[in-house]
């Protein structure tokens, strides 16, 4: 970057998520780059604040509420004007609609799933993290020379495998692990039908959500107790795709699926659905294998393909990798971003 760009990021979101996790890895990792003058206006959070300080990223803090918060309204506008960016770019749908539009900075909104677009229209130009994504805002009404795509880059922290005899885990046994909220969007409903299906193996499911109470039922009634561990809400993902055979993406719905690329960095396979990311993310047998959603019986016979067949988890793992570091690291995705951000400020 050759001209000095002051930049806004801002995000309204809740204390953990995959946006909000982004969030602050982006933040981070602008603050390495000395021509990019940046403030991020967040909700508290303290793990947040502490990331954000250690990387010596300036940033101001607000309680982002409804609409009858006229008051914090207010004062994170104010802020933001005392700032004066040149580039505001709000992530999802709250802050978005609360940064007004202006003469004196260019408002990017960015989209990492199919949100609704009327929070968004008053924008100057949207980045989509995937080509799904930016059809969406095409087909929208977005003028298509001011979408853009941008991927996002995942934690690249080293992180060495827990103990495979881990969450009282039979260390001789393949494992098996899945994230995400347990929400009904994530189909791990299916995935215990499929697992049902997989002979050998435990299973690690790693999140919180609605669905738990549903999902024990479900896993009760499948007699997979002995073999299927609920890990709860995890900060090591790292840790948990090194130590992992394989990783599953059942989802009906997913944006992006972040997971993809993480598997990817950490050299994981993956079986996933063709959900609207990982769909498109994902070139089948070169890296990772694809099914149809909701089909249990497919993803049963993929994921014991790969149990069966290392040789081939080892190919579709070095294969990732490659990918991940030609087009999706910190340094592609941040270099991508400081491209577009000089093009907006010529």
């Amino acid at each position: 970057m050759t001209t000095s760009i002051k930049l806004a990021q801002v995000l309204a979101g809740g204390s953990a998520g995959g946006a909000e996790n982004y969030f602050t890895r982006m933040a981070c990792a602008l603050q390495e780059y000395p021509n990019l003058q940046q403030r991020a206006f967040t909700r508290p959070n303290v793990l947040r604040e502490e990331r954000l300080q250690k990387a010596g990223v300036d940033y101001n803090t607000f309680r982002f509420g409804g609409k009858l918060s006229l008051l914090d309204h207010w004062q994170y506008r104010k802020a933001l004007r005392d700032f004066s960016p040149d580039i505001v770019l709000s992530y999802m749908n709250r802050a978005t609609s609360l940064t007004p539009a202006s003469t004196h900075y260019q408002l990017v909104g960015r989209l990492g799933h199919y949100y609704d677009l009327k929070y968004y229209r008053h924008c100057d130009h949207w980045i989509g993290i995937t080509k799904g994504i930016c059809d969406h805002l095409i087909q929208g009404g977005m003028p298509p020379s001011r979408v853009t795509k941008i991927g996002n880059f995942v934690d690249e922290t080293s992180a060495d495998p827990l103990p495979r005899s881990s969450f009282n885990t039979n260390g001789q046994e393949p494992i098996l692990l899945a994230t995400g909220r347990l929400h009904e969007n994530k189909a791990f409903d299916t995935l215990l039908k499929a697992f049902k299906k997989v002979p050998q193996g435990t299973l690690w499911l790693a999140g919180s959500g609605p669905e738990e109470k549903a999902l024990k039922s479900l896993c009760s009634a499948l007699e997979l107790n002995e073999r299927v561990r609920f890990l709860g809400w995890r900060n090591d993902i790292n840790a948990l795709l090194r130590t992992a055979d394989v990783y599953i993406c059942s989802s009906r719905h997913e944006g992006l699926g972040s997971i993809v690329p993480e598997a990817w960095f950490n050299q994981c396979p993956i079986v996933a659905t063709r959900s609207q990311g990982p769909g498109e993310l994902i070139e089948h047998e070169t890296t990772g294998l694809l099914c149809e959603i909701d089909d249990d019986g497919a993803l049963a016979s993929h994921i014991n393909v790969i149990l069966d067949s290392p040789t081939l988890g080892k190919k579709l793992a070095v294969n990732a990798k490659c990918h991940y570091e030609t087009h999706y690291s910190q340094k592609v995705i941040t270099g991508a971003y400081l491209q577009f951000f000089e093009h907006l400020t010529r």
